[in-house]
């Protein structure tokens, strides 16, 4: 489709080990029109950073992408070489790290670190490259911008690292974001303000945004679609509202319902059972199978595909009879 900037199918991400290779990822499939936020969310180990990490190229040795494709804007990225790929990194994706002082070198001045990037991707002069750094750290609501750039990044506050890091993130005017639990080590107002800051510079900048998160509170504030992993596989996509309100996926239904109402009390929240299991011991069937309580003998022997219920799609076989499936 013309609209999609983001196309990933049947990724696979495989790390060898002595004992053979452990499958991280297993057959991911997912798309990001032009200018949509896609949330993804799971608990930890559930592979969304590793999602992110493959995208951009970013993998950590030995880990491998070993299956299915990635492209963007129609082409193919993940099979490039290193050199080619660090084009593309900058220029057409960006990154927010989880952390800001891992993204930011503390020896050198914001401006630095900015005019450097833009140059490294756009054909500005000195004077050109300062003036769009500035506007970017307006953007990203840093006050005082042409005074705070010559600061380090130790004279920053957490919060504001952050938006330093999604301005670097924008520098090359990239069509894709990949935000990586980028409020995660954020106080609650804080990571409200970083988040707006997100979604409207996005918004200006006409980027698609992947945000990766735990956080269901950031998803329903920020997203357009959600997609929710569990173990290495996604176990339901669609729209925010829809995956929210009207979760298809028993694990789906558990982390709506661990979740606070403000509109009405309950004595107990939900819980699910035991513990994603450990890549090296994914159960036969569906991965959930041990935790869910609608298993049935299908589920322990077939890996269910996505099948789509009503707005959702959903890997689970309890919907199997209205896919005729």
């Amino acid at each position: 489709m013309a609209d999609t900037l983001l196309s990933v199918k049947d990724l696979v991400v495989e790390f060898p080990q002595r004992r053979g290779l452990l499958r991280a990822l297993d057959q991911i499939s997912f798309d990001i029109k032009r200018g949509e936020i896609l949330g993804v969310v799971g608990e930890s180990g559930a592979g969304k950073s590793l999602t992110g990490a493959s995208i951009i190229g970013l993998l950590e040795p030995p880990g491998r992408v070993s299956g299915g494709t990635i492209e963007l804007d129609g082409q193919r990225i993940d099979n490039l070489s290193t050199a080619e790929m660090r084009k593309i990194r900058g220029r057409k994706i960006g990154m927010v790290f989880q952390d800001p002082l891992t993204s930011l070198n503390p020896i050198f001045t914001i401006a630095e670190q900015l005019i450097e990037t833009i140059q490294t991707h756009l054909k500005l002069s000195d004077k050109e490259a300062r003036k769009q750094a500035i506007k970017l750290l307006d953007d990203v609501g840093i006050p005082a911008a042409s005074q705070r750039i010559d600061d380090y990044p130790h004279q920053f506050s957490g919060g504001m690292r952050q938006r330093v890091v999604i301005a670097l993130a924008l520098a090359g005017e990239p069509e894709l974001i990949i935000a990586d639990e980028p409020t995660t080590a954020l106080d609650v107002s804080v990571q409200a303000q970083i988040i707006d800051v997100l979604k409207n510079t996005c918004k200006e900048h006409g980027a698609a945004v992947m945000l990766v998160t735990h956080d269901m509170g950031v998803i329903a504030e920020t997203c357009d679609r959600v997609a929710v992993m569990y173990a290495g596989r996604l176990a339901e996509i669609g729209p925010v509202r829809e995956v929210i309100k009207h979760p298809k996926h028993p694990y789906t239904i558990g982390l709506m319902g661990s979740i606070p109402s403000l509109a009405h009390q309950v004595e107990r929240l939900v819980q699910i059972p035991g513990s994603m299991p450990r890549l090296d011991a994914i159960p036969e069937g569906c991965a959930f199978n041990p935790r869910c309580n609608r298993v049935f003998d299908r589920c322990r022997t077939e890996r269910p595909d996505l099948i789509a219920v009503e707005e959702n799609l959903a890997a689970c076989w309890l919907h199997a009879k209205e896919a005729g499936a």
